[in-house]
């Protein structure tokens, strides 16, 4: 009896570390798909869009997101819009466009999310220019007009707002840079300000989420699995493949150095980065800001589904804090219609 209990122990072991050995190369895969972008095919649906097959098949090989791209020319944003290209410290070449309305206006500079590309933000840049403001929108690298087929889900990105926002003060030289980012393009630029010590006059920030860790549990929440360790050993393998710590990116640390005035936005619904989540971002926040929350928004576009309260958020932002606007702003002048 006791020879059998041992070689059932044995067996379990065994059949133990067979599972996690298992998992750790489903993980692998699964963080491979999500931080190197593939050459085609179909993206992923959304979690939650997924059928319960879709779903097993989706857990078993992993999601598809090919390289963001667009047909779209700079002149779909304005017709006096130009290409620049920007260079990083370590070698990557940024693609963005640029509409100037003049050196003595603000200049909005926008980041997209993830799995996206600067003409995502075709719409809200073209409210900005509405507003007065000049604009410029921005690839990060492995998207659109930029180089490379990688992603760090806004880690390595901060170098990328920060070579931007670099070569905009040296470059085009507006009277103030406002910085605008959605979800990863949020937390790019939370951590472009702490990390790489860039000063603009004031951000706005859409959805960011607190940390790699709750994004990713997030994701196997919304297709109804456990997230435990699965969204551990992704957040590991993920780091390891793109040679960060990825446990460690964390925008609440980030928002403590975030002096100049801030807009954080978040949608009520939004299943990717809780609204919890954006209020623990905004409370680490020691300067002036302020918190908009919009009523059973998802994880989207809030200038696009919510145009004129999106609008009337941002004007007040920018009256409220005058250093930030140029004299020429139409703010005004603006309505709510």
């Amino acid at each position: 009896m006791h020879i059998k209990r041992k070689n059932w122990l044995v067996l379990l072991i065994a059949a133990l570390g067979l599972g996690f050995a298992i998992l750790n190369v489903l993980a692998y895969n699964h963080a491979h798909a999500m931080m190197f972008f593939s050459e085609g095919g179909s993206r992923t649906s959304k979690p939650e869009e997924l059928t319960g097959w879709r779903k097993a098949r989706v857990l078993m090989a992993g999601v598809n997101v090919p390289r963001p791209e667009s047909g779209l020319k700079p002149a779909d944003l304005d017709p006096d819009c130009r290409r620049i290209s920007v260079r990083t410290p370590d070698g990557v070449t940024l693609g963005t466009w640029y509409a100037d309305r003049g050196k003595d206006t603000p200049l909005v500079i926008l980041f997209h999310g993830y799995g996206a590309e600067k003409s995502s933000l075709l719409q809200t840049a073209r409210t900005f220019i509405q507003l007065g403001t000049s604009v410029m929108i921005v690839d990060f690298r492995g998207s659109g007009e930029s180089s490379e087929t990688y992603t760090t889900i806004g880690f390595r990105e901060a170098d990328d707002v920060a070579a931007v926002m670099r070569h905009s003060r040296n470059a085009l030289h507006h009277s103030r840079i406002i910085l605008y980012g959605q979800s990863m393009g949020a937390v790019a630029i939370l951590r472009a300000v702490s990390r790489n010590g860039i000063k603009p006059d004031a951000v706005i920030v859409e959805a960011v989420f607190d940390s790699m860790l709750s994004t990713v549990r997030h994701r196997f929440e919304s297709m109804g699995v456990p997230s435990f360790p699965s969204a551990e050993l992704l957040v590991f393998w993920g780091g390891f493949q793109t040679g960060f710590n990825a446990f460690k990116h964390n925008p609440v640390i980030y928002a403590k150095s975030l002096e100049c005035p801030a807009l954080f936005m978040h949608g009520t619904d939004d299943p990717r980065a809780r609204i919890q989540e954006g209020h623990r971002v905004f409370a680490a926040v020691p300067g002036t800001k302020q918190f908009k929350e919009f009523n059973s928004a998802g994880h989207e576009s809030y200038s696009t589904r919510f145009p004129a309260e999106w609008k009337a958020t941002v004007v007040a932002f920018l009256k409220t804090n005058e250093p930030i606007t140029a004299k020429n702003i139409v703010l005004q002048d603006w309505k709510v219609r």
